[in-house]
């Protein structure tokens, strides 16, 4: 095919690449020229993380993208290439730059090959976390060359180099469909292309299991992975595109199976109009089957994982004489992150049921729309309700793993509550055997005391006795020398006489300060007593209060309660008086 240039807005568009999106045409109000700078802006700032630098990246070694064409112009059922270099994109496409006719010094888009019936496009990484293998300058220019809406920009903002998985709370569902009047610029017959078209981006989100674990369950790997999806098809000549964006080659592969040798013819046939539209619906399955696959046995080998790591919290004895496991903090953390995996597999499923889900409403809505040309729409009407059924089937499976991910996160929220309930009990267990220890430690030290108030005054006695101050005969013979020692009955009496009233005495003070000491708490329990009874806030907080009806049923005996408690109250304030009147002797004797 010769050289043609580009209708010249989609020319200028293509020649300002570098600018996407802000360079596309735009119609109406359908992008907004701040929402398309916004959108530059950040395309600017993920540069660096989301695409190779050449600055700082091997991009001969690293840059490769994948094409898949079907059902080219040339007659070829397909056409496959994984391009390693920006210029062999260019030349895949079929588009260059070619000095104008006019005036030498500008440069005109031209393009020498006609769009397939179908192109594929896959933009991957090494793995969900690393940059994708494509500069910008060559993404821009697939995205600028087909006329990508922006809002694809969105999910693939999601990938990227990061040393942890970001956006995998982020879901969505594009759309926009320009089926009648494009703008000027977008028809071009020459490419395949009507500019009558729709397009739709979403993303799903499916589990993948990296690796088993050496020593246990809960050891194993698994990962959740993104794709992002990008669909754009022709009312008028059937022309597909899809770019899909993700992290390694699986739907790659899967999408060469679907549309290689053995699979099905009606997956893969382009003769006509509704071919075309029914091979992208099978894709479209393609991906949803894709995000089903593996979430079972995910939800499983966290059944099993929280199982294992609590079910002594519930079936394990606690009564005495029984070994039981003593736990720590440490648990509640691992059962709190058990928790939060298992509530991040609901939010992944539920998103993914909304996408899903907007996919279905959009393909259903799309056979009432008034611009959906209705020869076709008369031809894939069952094709559409034979899609939503699928569609239904796998939103089915969804609800069904997210009931069992919802129902194990509140098993595992409910035996979280019991470990701290565990944790309460073992800490009341270590106190009560704290205080049965110091129970029988106060027992002993009050033995301790008491035989020591015995012994204190004989003692002192005795040490006294023992000093030159009292002496009752002499130890030697008068020259200095030590004699046999005789025994004094005055002294022993008068040890008896000083030592047992002083010990009568030492036991009678020691047993007043503690009645003292008791009456003092007793009067100060009965003044709060007191204090709440003439509290209306109180009474009111604590007590449930009498009725009028309940004192008319019994006058006399809400009469005597009441004659009963004045009397009381005086009396004690009586006794209050009169202990505090009397001297420290007669007020021990009182209360004794």
């Amino acid at each position: 095919m010769p050289e043609l240039p580009l209708p010249a807005e989609l020319g200028l568009s293509f020649s300002n690449c570098s600018d996407y999106p802000a360079n596309l045409i735009v119609k109406g109000t359908s992008n907004h020229r701040s929402t398309l700078s916004s959108y530059k802006k950040r395309l600017d700032d993920a540069e660096s993380k989301l695409c190779l630098v050449p600055d700082t990246d091997d991009v001969d070694q690293e840059f490769e993208v994948h094409f898949r064409d079907l059902k080219t112009a040339d007659g070829k059922d397909v056409d496959k290439k994984n391009v390693h270099s920006p210029d062999g994109v260019a030349r895949w496409l079929g588009t260059s730059f070619t000095p104008s006719s006019v005036d030498s010094s500008q440069r005109i888009a031209t393009f020498s090959k006609r769009d397939p019936k179908c192109r594929f496009i896959y933009l991957y990484a090494e793995n969900s976390r690393d940059k994708l293998k494509v500069t910008r300058e060559v993404l821009v220019q697939i995205l600028t060359f087909h006329q990508v809406m922006p809002l694809y920009l969105d999910f693939m903002f999601i990938f990227g180099a990061q040393s942890n998985p970001k956006d995998l709370r982020f879901s969505g569902f594009r759309e926009r469909t320009m089926m009648r009047d494009p703008a000027r610029g977008l028809p071009v017959p020459s490419l395949g292309r009507s500019g009558r078209n729709f397009q739709i981006s979403y993303n799903l989100k499916g589990v993948t299991f990296k690796s088993k674990g050496n020593e246990s369950m809960r050891l194993d790997e698994w990962s959740i992975r993104q794709a992002a999806i990008y669909h754009q098809f022709d009312i008028v000549f059937g022309t597909t595109l899809w770019i899909v964006t993700k992290g390694r080659l699986d739907i790659q592969q899967r999408y060469k199976e679907l549309t290689g040798p053995d699979g099905r013819a009606e997956d893969k046939s382009f003769d006509s109009l509704e071919d075309c539209f029914r091979s992208t619906l099978a894709a479209h399955l393609l991906y949803c089957h894709w995000s089903t696959e593996d979430w079972r046995w995910y939800i499983r080998w966290l059944e099993d994982v929280i199982d294992e790591e609590s079910s002594m919290v519930v079936y394990g004895p606690r009564g005495p004489g029984y070994a039981h496991r003593e736990y720590k903090p440490y648990h509640i953390q691992d059962l709190q992150y058990w928790q939060d995996k298992t509530n991040e597999a609901v939010m992944v499923l539920e998103a993914n049921v909304g996408v899903i889900s907007a996919l279905r409403k959009f393909y259903a809505n799309l056979r009432e729309h008034k611009d959906f040309p209705a020869e076709l729409k008369n031809r894939v009407t069952d094709d559409i309700i034979s899609f939503a059924a699928h569609l239904d089937e796998i939103i089915d499976d969804f609800n069904m793993q997210i009931s069992r991910a919802k129902l194990l996160a509140g098993i595992t929220n409910d035996r979280k509550e019991l470990v701290v309930q565990h944790l309460q009990g073992q800490v009341a267990e270590r106190t009560e055997r704290l205080n049965l220890n110091l129970e029988r430690e106060a027992i002993v030290m009050r033995i301790i005391t008491i035989v020591t108030l015995v012994y204190l005054p004989a003692t002192f006695v005795s040490t006294f006795f023992s000093t030159d101050i009292v002496k009752y005969q002499d130890q030697g013979d008068g020259n200095g020398a030590p004699g046999n020692g005789t025994f004094s009955a005055v002294a022993m009496r008068r040890w008896i006489q000083v030592t047992l009233p002083l010990t009568a005495l030492t036991l009678v003070v020691a047993y007043s300060t503690y009645k003292i000491a008791e009456h003092t708490r007793q009067g100060v329990k009965l003044f709060e007593h007191s204090s709440q009874a003439n509290n209306p806030a109180q009474r009111k907080a604590k007590t449930r209060p009498t009725s009028s009806s309940q004192q008319r049923s019994n006058p006399g005996l809400f009469r005597g309660l009441t004659r009963r408690l004045s009397a009381l109250r005086m009396l004690n304030g009586a006794s209050q008086a009169k202990a505090s009147s009397l001297p420290l002797h007669e007020t021990s004797k009182a209360a004794g």
